[in-house]
Formats: C-alpha cells, sequence, structure tokens
C-alpha cells in the first residue's frame, strides 16, 4: 500500500476470525489454530487505543511463547502487538489465551 504495510500468514490460536462479522469469534471444536486475515499495519503518531471493541493481542514468532528476556524486558520469542476488534470483552480472549503466531511448529 501507499501507506503502512499488510501482514498476511499469521495464525490465531485461542480463536478464529469471522470475515463476515468483521470480529474474533470462537474456535470452532478441535480447531487448534486458524488463518488470520491479512493485517494492514497504519502508523499514526500519538493515537491513543480504544478503551472497548477491540483485543490486544500479541503476536509471537512460534507456538513456544516463552524465550528468554532480552534488554526491552519482554521474551525474544514476542514480535509485537496488534488490535484486533471484538465484540467480547478483553479478558474474554486473555483468558482463552489468544495470540497470533508467526510459524507452526508442524
Amino acid at each position: 500500500p501507499k501507506m503502512g504495510c499488510y501482514i498476511h500468514g499469521l495464525f490465531l490460536e485461542g480463536a478464529r476470525w469471522d470475515a463476515a462479522a468483521g470480529l474474533l469469534a470462537e474456535s470452532r471444536p478441535k480447531e487448534l489454530y486458524t488463518e488470520m486475515a491479512v493485517i494492514w499495519l497504519l502508523p499514526v503518531a500519538n493515537r491513543k487505543p480504544p478503551e472497548f471493541g477491540s483485543y490486544l493481542c500479541p503476536i509471537y514468532k512460534t507456538l513456544t511463547r516463552a524465550g528468554t528476556l532480552s534488554t526491552t524486558g519482554h521474551s525474544t520469542n514476542y514480535v509485537i502487538a496488534v488490535e484486533i476488534p471484538t465484540d467480547k470483552p478483553e479478558k474474554h480472549w486473555i483468558k482463552r489465551g489468544t495470540a497470533l503466531i508467526c510459524a507452526l511448529d508442524f
């Protein structure tokens, strides 16, 4: 795009993307990982995150979320967090361990 960048090829764990509603949704039975829709990252200076209606979803490089602690205080397996639209409270997705994964182990 002219502004920002597109991210594709991520997998959701603990939830699925409902393309029709444009929101996070509960995983289907026996479905551990689902493909995430393309995400458009658009930088905005001094933007304040919304208080509700989105989940600040972490992105990890691999399914093993643990890594060594870097000088920033984050795991070396952690990439960034992105806001994903939802109609449920953020705590709902935190309890399910919802995260985006760059690469599955199999």
